[in-house]
């Protein structure tokens, strides 16, 4: 089995979902924000929260990276990193906005 060379339409495609976490970040940051600007309850243990979860899933991707679990492809290892912030960010989203 070989593997396939990349079209256009892949790395178009993986441009889309770096442009749909760009948005789906910026909804999360601007829920954030408005907690923290209005002191809403719990915005200080969410700040506590987001760095942690940042630094985790910084380290969950490192570990995927040296484990050899990203790909072997520079189109593989961004379709995976993208995703796995996807996935981070859709759950801060669906736990703040809902």
């Amino acid at each position: 089995m070989t593997a396939r060379t990349p079209s256009y339409a892949d790395w178009a495609m993986l441009g889309l979902q770096t442009w749909m976490l760009g948005l789906e970040a910026s909804a999360v940051i601007a829920t954030r924000l408005h907690g923290f600007a209005w002191q809403t309850p719990g915005s200080d243990r969410e700040a506590t929260r987001m760095v942690s979860e940042k630094m985790t899933a910084l380290m969950e991707l490192q570990w995927r990276f040296m484990t050899g679990g990203m790909g072997s492809t520079p189109l593989a290892a961004s379709q995976r990193t993208v995703q796995h912030y996807r996935r981070k960010v859709a759950a801060n989203r669906r736990r703040l906005i809902a």
